[in-house]
């Protein structure tokens, strides 16, 4: 992966930074409100892990709006820029020749396995909404077959392992020592212009 230099441009915008602070606080949340009961550590979790799925949902609706009203979706699209960026680390040579990118092959990658997961955990989880009762509804299991709930149970418990694996990768490549300017760049805004090309 490159080497950011720092940069005074502006690499996320606010609502942008938001969106991914709400969404790591969702997602952390989740896994708690999931994993710690299975460990032993007893609590009323259901009504803490709906709302905090709500949550997520929303964040999710409102950066499916960023990305297509406001940046475009070819930001994250991989092109053949991203495979000849690969080839050339494997091998060790630089990114000469290669165009300008915000984000580079291994980013791209990693969020779309991020988005991949997350819109699993969220297509299997918001129909389980269905077996509980809530102010605003009434729990109607009823809702689907027992076969289709196992295969919504299986893919979701499937979906929160990759997940949690997911997070991990990215706390620790926020915080190695090359890719500092990143996680600055997602509290403070400015940061690397490029991942990949002229910085």
């Amino acid at each position: 992966m490159s080497n950011p230099n720092a940069s005074s441009e502006v690499r996320h915008a606010l609502p942008d930074r938001l969106f991914h602070w709400v969404m790591a606080i969702a997602v952390i949340v989740l896994g708690a409100t999931a994993f710690l009961p299975i460990v032993g550590i007893k609590f009323e979790w259901v009504p803490i892990h709906w709302m905090a799925g709500v949550v997520l949902t929303l964040a999710v609706l409102f950066h499916l709006y960023r990305v297509f009203a406001v940046h475009g979706a070819g930001g994250m699209s991989p092109g053949a820029d991203d495979l000849r960026e690969v080839v050339r680390d494997i091998s060790g040579k630089g990114h000469d020749g290669l165009t300008p990118a915000k984000y580079d092959a291994f980013q791209k990658a990693y969020h779309g396995a991020t988005a991949l997961t997350v819109l699993a955990l969220l297509g299997t989880g918001l129909p389980m909404l269905a077996k509980i009762d809530t102010a605003l509804w009434k729990r109607n299991p009823a809702l689907l077959t027992d076969q289709t709930w196992g295969v919504i149970y299986v893919v979701h418990g499937a979906a929160a392992m990759l997940v949690l694996f997911l997070v991990l990768v990215h706390i620790y490549f926020a915080f190695v020592p090359e890719h500092r300017a990143y996680l600055v760049s997602m509290i403070a805004g400015r940061g690397p212009g490029h991942a990949r090309g002229n910085h």
